[in-house]
């Protein structure tokens, strides 16, 4: 058993000197951006253009805050939960454009999501996918604030409050989701249960400077007991022939592709966020992330890979599933950029798999919320990938 982070859910934090902004994105991220966006570089210039055009990235953008958030009907209660993830996409678009244009438009719009928010929400219900709820629009929020934390227009009150509401609504859930796993064993949830509320923390202990939030989630990532802790996260290794890298079948590949991909689009983002303060999952466990990310990869854009069979909670899954394979979904270009380009390992099939996206993508290029249609699926993870994490060598 993990120990509790409860007592952190107080307004008491411990603080430490975190890096700002710091969770998926650093000002030096976007001193990069510009370079290559000012010298018109590809894919970012595509992408920016993307991005400048989804109706969620306009100043104009107005919220609709909700005091409960309903995901999953539990026979009672409709659910509302796109308003979320549609404002929380707005919120993180919004701060994209203000940290690169310098616009002030774009940073009032961003801060008015999320104030608004801050003012209104007080629970997430509905059936056990309130869960999901609170950890991928926990992380997504989370992100949009920190991109905003050094904005002098936030009203140090709204900011407050904010980091309240995250704590207290969100990290509250994460917390208790990672403790209790909704009153079922470790192994019950399968890895993106965990890993999006894993994602939650990290993100809301950078954005609040609370250590021991961001401690404990980072710990969980390295040893914890459930599904979205490395060592229990892969299943079997293997040795690919002629390349003689290693293949690492994860926890969903028997399940369906989807859920596979997803594993690996969250995984990414737990450990950017990490690394982005000093810390390198990336690294741990033998590039372990990597090799799951190119066994997913490799069997996602047509080729066989080697399975072991799985005993789920569903039961066994005794062959590789292929509902969903080739799935469209956008998150590999973070993967891509820092194995292939900051780390200059072999991500081929990484790398085959985000061109794979991007080609059966608008323009060619990773999108974001918005371009991967109106269902929460297409909101999962933040995206314009090809913008903010690749790397050119065309002006170096």
């Amino acid at each position: 058993m993990m120990r509790s982070i409860l007592p952190f859910l107080g307004l008491t934090l411990s603080t430490a000197a975190f890096i700002h902004p710091g969770a998926l994105h650093t000002a030096e991220d976007f001193t990069r951006i510009n370079t290559y966006l000012s010298n018109q570089v590809e894919p970012h210039n595509t992408t920016w253009n993307l991005l400048t055009a989804s109706t969620y990235a306009q100043s104009t953008y107005q919220p609709t805050p909700k005091e409960t958030v309903y995901r999953g009907y539990n026979g009672v209660d409709s659910e509302n939960y796109p308003s979320l993830y549609r404002d929380t996409a707005a919120a993180y678009q919004l701060a994209i454009r203000w940290r690169i244009t310098n616009d002030t438009s774009y940073a009032d719009a961003a801060i008015n999501i999320l104030s608004s928010w801050a003012a209104s929400l007080v629970a997430i219900e509905g059936t056990s996918d309130k869960f999901l709820a609170s950890g991928l629009y926990g992380y997504q929020m989370a992100n949009a604030a920190e991109l905003m934390s050094d904005y002098t227009g936030w009203d140090s009150s709204n900011k407050t409050a904010t980091g309240t509401m995250l704590t207290n609504v969100f990290a509250a859930m994460n917390t208790r989701f990672m403790e209790e796993h909704n009153g079922q064993d470790y192994y019950h949830y399968y890895a993106n249960w965990d890993l999006c509320n894993l994602a939650s923390l990290l993100a809301i202990g950078i954005f609040t400077d609370n250590q021991t939030m961001y401690d404990y989630a980072l710990e969980y990532v390295r040893t914890g007991p459930s599904n979205g802790a490395l060592p229990v996260f892969a299943i079997a290794n293997y040795t690919e022939s002629g390349s003689e890298k290693i293949l690492t079948q994860g926890q969903e590949a028997g399940r369906d592709q989807g859920h596979s991909t997803l594993d690996m689009v969250l995984f990414g983002i737990v450990a950017q966020q990490a690394y982005n303060q000093g810390d390198d999952l990336f690294a741990e466990y033998g590039n372990e992330i990597l090799n799951a990310a190119e066994y997913a990869a490799k069997y996602n854009v047509g080729y066989d890979v080697p399975y072991t069979l799985y005993e789920s909670y569903q039961g066994p899954q005794s062959v590789i599933s292929n509902n969903s394979r080739g799935v469209v979904r956008p998150g590999f270009e973070l993967l891509s950029a820092h194995y292939g380009q900051v780390k200059g390992l072999d991500s081929y099939w990484t790398d085959s798999y985000r061109d794979w996206v991007n080609v059966n993508s608008t323009n060619g290029v990773e999108g974001g919320g918005g371009n991967y249609g109106p269902n929460s699926g297409g909101f999962d993870g933040l995206g314009f990938g090809s913008l903010l994490y690749r790397i050119s060598d065309d002006l170096f």
